[in-house]
């Protein structure tokens, strides 16, 4: 098949399946619950690859059910309700791209489980009575079993309220005090974003009391987001803590199923053992994670500059802490997903430094070994625990540690590979070149697999994984599987993320492969390289970009560019572009307008230019506050380079955004219209930062590669 040929056939082919599969999630299960006898495993997943609404299913016995589909509960008498604003935000938070039961709760047996479904609280169990519904006080958000299944708690209306599973006695357990802006159960929009604390409230193991959250926004500042396409519509506002502004504040209560409610005694300031820098006593603004096991609530909390990390032990009958664990750092303390975890026997998981460089685990006062880096804490079966590390950066595996054990490794083959458990059962679900497996063993035994109903791309990624430069970076090259030797220069295409928290460089079939090498068919050489600041390659490497978010991470992607070029001489150096979202946009933009002389083009999606606009948690764990390093957000603001802009650039934007608000976008075109440089906006109207709608997501594609073939061929 000839070069013309090839792009001919996958031109609009990937981006509108892409599109219509978003980004090939639909039909793949996820969010595992396995009982705690290994018997029952319950999850979530759509019909087929291309079915948007999510169903409940149970895998029992080798054989997988169904325990509740939207469209077999749905009313037809039209009263059911819109989805409440606080679960689509929950969801935006979530990235969540599917509808339908897209969330779920379990009691601690896993015989009983909770789900909303548009605004409606409904109940199912697994001995295959159909979902019931239960009448409510209002609109339903995150509703979750008590341990024993007796109760159901829920959010309506901002307010903590528990009925029983057999639909009485409904009541509040929370109510707002009268103030507006205060919420019971609910995360706020840094404890969701930036944190990853979904949850706003937990359930005590005995089903007696809750921990609850309780959130007052009335000191954040508003923002007003708006379809300027449909201006009669009026605008949703969000409680937004931009840098350096007032976060909302969160405390913990002790509420009682019987009334009673007591404070949670937080410590307000780090206190002296707080590492010298250039803030002082900064307060614990962070409630960072809440959880409770069998001896108590435990939480841990973090200050505003992030350098220092408090776990603490909660009295459930007075609320008084007692510390557990104590980190500091002088860059930031990372928060790893999964700790801390408090095992039976009172040992504590948390995040350590085993040696060197490793950014490790402690299980019961003692680290994993160095050159494991751990990614996650999955949970853990008595005192063994479980948890994904990486010995090679492009490769995550699942492991478990009993306290005093060297750490034993569950997955082999190369990929990323992560596990739900309980009882005997472990669940895998592994993500590898060929494809994505979920698999279920007991006792170490492969008993059975639950099906991934997700299509296959229709281009099959065929990366090349290299090692560049002097740093060895991580970089997957995709080459036209038309072109052969003879055929000509390439013009080159950087497609990088390249930001914190996130690696694009691994040996899995993904959407970004997908997309990478339908790029590659229409004629480019794509290049995709994970450098300083992204995860797993140690605490130096992620720490490196503090204070300085663009130089070596654009260093990186050109010491790449030219390694590749001198090992594949069809690289044509002449005419390279940076595509990219996000901070990958925001990479794109600054590329043309630092390094003209090495990128000739980029388009910049969903790009945040002003990092003042950016929030507390994320923006000032790099850049410290403004008020104090006013000059690393100058440094790192891209308003003041418009002025030096010679290339083609693309803006593209979600004018529904309320992660990176369409303000970036509008704000740098201004400075460049004001600079008399000329560029492309892209307004994409109702998007938010997750572009879902199939003929925007298919066409943007498309006109990403019309503007960047134009502009390279000038």
């Amino acid at each position: 098949m000839t070069m013309n040929e090839t792009a001919g056939t996958n031109s609009a082919g990937l981006p509108l399946q892409s599109a219509r599969t978003r980004r090939f999630s639909l039909g793949v299960p996820r969010q595992f619950t396995v009982s705690p006898d290994g018997e029952r495993v319950l999850f979530i997943r759509t019909t087929g690859g291309t079915d948007p609404v999510s169903r409940l299913w149970l895998y029992e016995d080798g054989a997988e059910r169904m325990l509740a589909d939207p469209a077999a509960v749905r009313r037809d008498d039209g009263d059911g309700g819109a989805v409440p604003q606080e679960e689509l935000t929950r969801r935006e938070r979530a990235r969540e791209m599917s509808s339908g039961v897209v969330s779920y709760a379990t009691d601690a047996d896993v015989r009983i489980a909770s789900f909303a479904l548009r605004g409606e609280l409904w109940v199912v169990r697994t001995d295959g009575t159909p979902p019931r519904r239960i009448a409510t006080a209002g609109q339903v958000v995150d509703p979750r079993p008590s341990p024993d299944g007796a109760l159901i708690a829920y959010v309506c209306g901002g307010a903590l309220r528990l009925v029983r599973s057999d639909g009485t006695d409904d009541r509040s357990a929370a109510t707002p005090e009268q103030r507006e802006h205060v919420t019971y159960g609910l995360s706020d929009h840094v404890s969701a974003e930036s944190l990853g604390r979904q949850r706003g409230y937990w359930w005590s193991p005995s089903g007696d009391a809750l921990l609850v959250a309780r959130v007052d926004t009335s000191m954040v500042q508003r923002r007003y987001v708006s379809d300027p396409a449909d201006p009669e519509r009026p605008p949703r506002v969000i409680a937004y803590p931009a840098a350096g502004t007032a976060n909302a504040e969160v405390s913990l209560h002790l509420v009682r199923v019987s009334g009673e409610r007591v404070a949670v005694r937080l410590p307000v300031a780090a206190g002296p053992d707080h590492p010298g820098g250039t803030w002082t006593d900064p307060a614990f603004e962070y409630v960072a994670t809440a959880d409770w096991d069998m001896r108590g609530p435990v939480v841990s909390v973090q200050t505003r500059d992030q350098r220092s990390v408090h776990v603490m032990a909660v009295d459930p009958a007075t609320g008084e802490t007692l510390p557990l664990h104590r980190a500091h750092d002088r860059a930031w303390v990372a928060l790893r997903t999964g700790t801390p975890l408090r095992l039976p026997s009172g040992a504590l998981v948390v995040p350590a430094q085993p040696g060197g460089d490793t950014q490790g685990l402690e299980i019961g006062g003692r680290t994993t070994p160095p050159g494991l880096e751990v990614r996650e804490v999955l949970g853990a079966i008595g005192e063994r625990v479980f948890f994904t590390a990486s010995e090679e950066p492009t490769e995550i595996h699942v492991w478990s540690c009993a306290p005093g054990d060297a750490p034993l490794r569950l997955t082999r083959v190369p990929g990323v590979h992560t596990a739900a458990v309980g009882g005997p059962t472990v669940v895998l679900d592994s993500r590898t070149p060929e494809g994505q497996t979920v698999t279920v063993l007991r006792d170490g035994v492969r008993v059975g697999r639950i099906a991934v109903l997700a299509e296959a791309p229709v281009v099959t990624p065929r990366p090349l994984a290299l090692k560049l430069g002097v740093r060895e970076l991580r970089s997957s090259l995709y080459l036209p599987s038309w072109h052969r030797p003879g055929d000509g220069p390439l013009p080159v295409l950087l497609s990088p993320y390249a930001g914190h928290g996130l690696q694009l460089v691994l040996p899995v079939r993904s959407w970004w492969a997908a997309t990478a090498q339908w790029f590659a068919e229409q004629g480019f050489a794509v290049l995709v390289t994970d450098g300083r600041g992204t995860p797993g390659r140690g605490e130096a490497w992620e720490k490196s970009v503090r204070g300085d978010r663009l130089t070596a991470v654009l260093e990186d992607q050109i010491d790449a560019l030219h390694a590749a070029a001198a090992r594949y001489p069809q690289l044509d150096l002449g005419r390279v572009a940076m595509r990219g979202w996000s901070f990958g946009g925001y990479l794109a933009a600054a590329a043309v307008l630092r390094h003209p002389e090495v990128f000739h083009a980029a388009v910049a999606g969903a790009a945040p230019t002003d990092r003042r606009l950016y929030d507390t948690h994320w923006e000032e764990r790099f850049l410290g506050h403004p008020d104090v390093e006013p000059e690393t957000y100058e440094r790192n603001s891209l308003l003041s380079e418009a002025h030096r802009l010679t290339r083609p650039l693309m803006l593209v934007h979600g004018c529904a955004d309320d992660n990176v608000a369409v303000a970036h976008m509008l704000r740098f075109s201004t400075a460049l219209l004001a600079a008399g440089r000329p560029h492309t906006v892209l307004p994409l109207s109702g998007t938010s930062h997750l572009v879902t709608q199939e003929e925007t997501a298919s066409n943007l594609l498309l006109l990403e590669q019309d503007f960047v073939k134009k502009s390279l061929s000038r």
